[in-house]
């Protein structure tokens, strides 16, 4: 089965952003702080965490069931569900008074499936978060949990994709990460509103991309997106893995999906077609899940 972004915006080019250079007696405000980025992954994690609680109250066993799931796989979300319940404690006992409290959400999924498929998409953006803001942490204890958690959403995401949607377990040999505003506009999708009491993040959303449901690679697809554009020309950036394929993208919106492109893989429309870093990002990234033997 093939997970797109094409029905959900959930919330972007694995370059991380462009950073200044800090003056030896003063931080570089440009820079996020190690809070802001626990604080970062605690907001992804009460997203998961209110994902994972809703869609279980949601959908019985039975309903698990009548949509030809394995008998076995309510349990196991209800096991990953425990997960991201303790990873939200135990960021906020590592943040302590600074943390920040729960969005209030619109999540896509209406039944069984889309939650299945939500899931997936949810655990793979949440290791491409801490995989791409793993640079951002100096504290060995905070680098040292962080990857722990990743691990776990890692293998979360796996499981769903082999052991339920009988597809592949990996991508390539290199996972992708992403910048905080690529991770950003993926998950803000959901993200109705947050406690304004909440500790600002450094964080944007880019314009949301749109790919048909059904694209494959090697087809020729139409893209949208709602972004003030120039006449400089565009690109498609996709991203997997360490690396980027960039296509020109036609003024008719058109773009050929590279037909070697497998596993799940991050486009973006960038004016750029030799990096992808938020200062050359026009929308997106959205999500893509090309499945292969």
């Amino acid at each position: 089965m093939k997970v797109t972004a094409a029905s959900v915006t959930l919330l972007v080019a694995t370059a991380l952003p462009e950073l200044c250079a800090a003056l030896p007696t003063e931080r570089d405000s440009s820079v996020p702080t190690e809070i802001q980025i626990l604080n970062f992954a605690l907001t992804l994690e009460h997203l998961e965490n209110a994902f994972y609680t809703q869609g279980l109250q949601k959908y019985t066993q039975q309903d698990f069931l009548n949509a030809d799931l394995p008998a076995w796989a309510r349990g196991r979300w209800n096991q990953i569900a425990q997960h991201e319940s303790t990873h939200v404690s135990f960021l906020e006992s590592v943040i302590g008074d600074q943390a920040v409290q729960p969005c209030t959400y619109s999540f896509p999924d209406t039944d069984p499936m889309s939650f299945v498929t939500t899931s997936f998409k949810l655990e793979t953006v949440g290791v491409s978060a801490y995989s791409g803001a793993a640079q951002f942490l100096a504290t060995s204890d905070y680098i040292t949990s962080s990857g722990a958690i990743l691990a776990v959403e890692a293998r979360q995401s796996a499981w769903i994709n082999s052991a339920v949607l009988n597809a592949n377990p990996w991508n390539t040999a290199f996972d992708t990460p992403l910048s905080l505003n690529h991770v950003w506009t993926i998950a803000s999708g959901v993200v109705v509103s947050c406690p304004s009491s909440n500790m600002p993040l450094p964080v944007k959303a880019f314009p949301a991309l749109t790919f048909p449901a059904d694209a494959q690679p090697g087809q020729t697809v139409q893209v949208s997106f709602d972004a003030t554009t120039t006449s400089e020309p565009l690109y498609v950036a996709f991203i997997a893995g360490l690396g980027a394929t960039y296509v020109p993208l036609s003024p008719q919106m058109t773009v050929e999906i590279p037909s070697t492109l497998q596993g799940v893989v991050f486009p973006v429309i960038t004016s750029s077609n030799t990096a992808v870093t938020d200062s050359v990002t026009i929308a997106g990234p959205t999500f893509l899940s090309f499945d292969f033997n």
